[in-house]
C-alpha cells in the first residue's frame, strides 16, 4: 500500500504491507519515521493497489525499531506472505516493494548484499537501532515502511533506510546501498503492537561510555537489579563479542542486543578493567520502548 500523511507543517509519503485483516478491519506495517509526525495530530491515508483509499489510525510505534503498525476498517484484505529473514544468504534475489518520491506499486530488484549490518536512523531524541539486511535493489525516498521480499514473493524485510552521498539536507536517489529491517526481528515487534499497542525491547542493563573511542563498547555504568550486574560484569569493561560476533563499537553493540527476545541468554566476552578477558552469561531484561 501508499501512505500519505498530511500534518499542519506539511507532510509526505511512505509503503507499507498489508500484515493480517479481518472481516472488520485490517493492520498495516510501516516505519515509524512515516507516521510519527502524525502521532499527535493529522491524518493519514492508505491507498491500496486498485486506487481505493482509507483514513488510518496509528495502532501502536516503536521508534526503537522503526516500526509502526496502522489499522483500516476495511476487511477481508489479502495479506503479505511472511518468511523468515533467519534463512536469508548474501546473493539471494529480493523485490522491494513500495512508493518510491511517490509513484505508487513500484517494483525494483536486486540481491542481498549483506547481513546483519548495524544501522541507526533517526534523531538523538527518537534513534532507531537496525541489524539491517543490506540490499542493492533500488530503495529511494517513499519506499520507507515497504516489503522487502524473496523471490517466492514472502516478506522478509521492511525497508527502512538508504546510504546517500549527499550532504546537509537534500536528498539523493539510490546509490546501491538499501537497508531493511530483518522480518523475524519485526514480527515479534508487530505481533506486540496489534495485540497491545505497545512493545517491549531486551535490555543488557548497562549505559555505555559515550566518551569512549577505542574499540569495542566500553560499560559506563550498570542498571540495578538487570541483566548484566547480576552475571557479574564489572563497571569499565569493554565488551568484545556477544554470542561470537564481534564488537567493534557501540552502536553494534546496541544493535546485536535489540536482535534478541528478551529473556535471552547471551553469551558476552568483555576486556575486563584490571586486565585480560572474560566470558559471562547474561539473561536480557525487558523494558517498554516507549
Amino acid at each position: 500500500v501508499s501512505i500519505q500523511v498530511t500534518t499542519a507543517s506539511g507532510g509526505g509519503t511512505g509503503s507499507g504491507s498489508i500484515y493480517k485483516s479481518n472481516a472488520t478491519s485490517s493492520y498495516i506495517v510501516t516505519n515509524n519515521h512515516v507516521v510519527a509526525d502524525a502521532a499527535t495530530s493529522g491524518t493519514i491515508t492508505v491507498e491500496l493497489l486498485n486506487g481505493d483509499q482509507y483514513k488510518a489510525t496509528i495502532v501502536g510505534r516503536d521508534p526503537s525499531y522503526d516500526l509502526a503498525v496502522l489499522k483500516i476498517n476495511v476487511g477481508n484484505l489479502p495479506v503479505i506472505s511472511i518468511g523468515d529473514s533467519a534463512q536469508v544468504s548474501v546473493g539471494d534475489p529480493v523485490l522491494a516493494i513500495g512508493s518510491p518520491l511517490g509513484l505508487a506499486n513500484t517494483v525494483t530488484q536486486g540481491i542481498v548484499s549483506s547481513l546483519n549490518r548495524p544501522v541507526t536512523t533517526g534523531s538523538t531524541d527518537s534513534q532507531s537501532y537496525v541489524d539491517a539486511i543490506q540490499t542493492d535493489a533500488a530503495i529511494n525516498p517513499g519506499n520507507s515502511g515497504g516489503a522487502l521480499v524473496d523471490s517466492l514473493g514472502r516478506m522478509i524485510g521492511v525497508n527502512s533506510a538508504i546510504a546517500t552521498l549527499s550532504s546537509g539536507t537534500s536528498q539523493s536517489g539510490s546509490i546501491g546501498l538499501g537497508f531493511s529491517i530483518p522480518i523475524s526481528e519485526a514480527k515479534r515487534v508487530i505481533d506486540e503492537l496489534i495485540a497491545d499497542g505497545k512493545s517491549y525491547r531486551p535490555v543488557l542493563g548497562v549505559f555505555f561510555d559515550t566518551t569512549y573511542t577505542g574499540g569495542g563498547a566500553k560499560i559506563g555504568k550498570l542498571s540495578p537489579g538487570e541483566g548484566a550486574e547480576k552475571a557479574g560484569i564489572p563497571v569499565g569493561s569493554i565488551i568484545r563479542s556477544i554470542d561470537g560476533m564481534k564488537i567493534p563499537d557501540t552502536d553494534t553493540a546496541i544493535v546485536r542486543i535489540r536482535s534478541y527476545v528478551p529473556g535471552s541468554v547471551v553469551t558476552v566476552v568483555v576486556e575486563l578493567p584490571t586486565g585480560g578477558t572474560k566470558t559471562f552469561k547474561v539473561t536480557l531484561g525487558s523494558a517498554p520502548s516507549m
